[in-house]
């Protein structure tokens, strides 16, 4: 049975730089990282007070205007301003990783990442159209 060295006094030690635990606050890539990863945090909260909405309005014209007078409240209009912000930046960071998530191959050949960043865009537009539509009026 083989028994393990003991530890001596000359024994080499293992060298390891020491890290911050905001070393990434100094490196764009990895800062870029981060916040999309916290805008999940964000587009949960722009869910909930949509599903909040629905619910309100199924409850009747009293309890969505009790609603509507929370949601106008500085702190509130503020943070929904902040997750606009961030679900922003999270739709832009995914239309840009699109193409490396998705293979979209059209007669045997890659379509080229542009065209599938170009397509997102173009979605994004039309759908943002017809709900402007549907919302202001026709």
């Amino acid at each position: 049975m083989r028994e393990t060295p003991a530890y001596t006094e000359y024994h080499p030690r293992w060298y390891r730089t020491r890290l911050s635990t905001y070393w990434w606050l100094r490196r764009g890539p990895y800062l870029k990282f981060i916040l999309r990863e916290l805008t999940s945090v964000f587009v949960a909260l722009w869910v909930v007070i949509t599903l909040l909405q629905i619910r309100r309005v199924i409850q009747g014209p009293e309890a969505y205007a009790q609603l509507q007078a929370w949601l106008r409240r500085p702190p509130v209009i503020v943070l929904n301003a902040v997750s606009f912000a961030f679900v922003l930046f999270h739709t832009i960071t995914w239309f840009k990783a699109a193409p490396q998530a998705i293979a979209v191959r059209a007669k045997g050949q890659r379509v080229p990442a542009f065209l599938v960043v170009a397509g997102n865009y173009f979605m994004w537009l039309a759908v943002s159209g017809v709900v402007a539509y549907f919302i202001l009026g026709r």
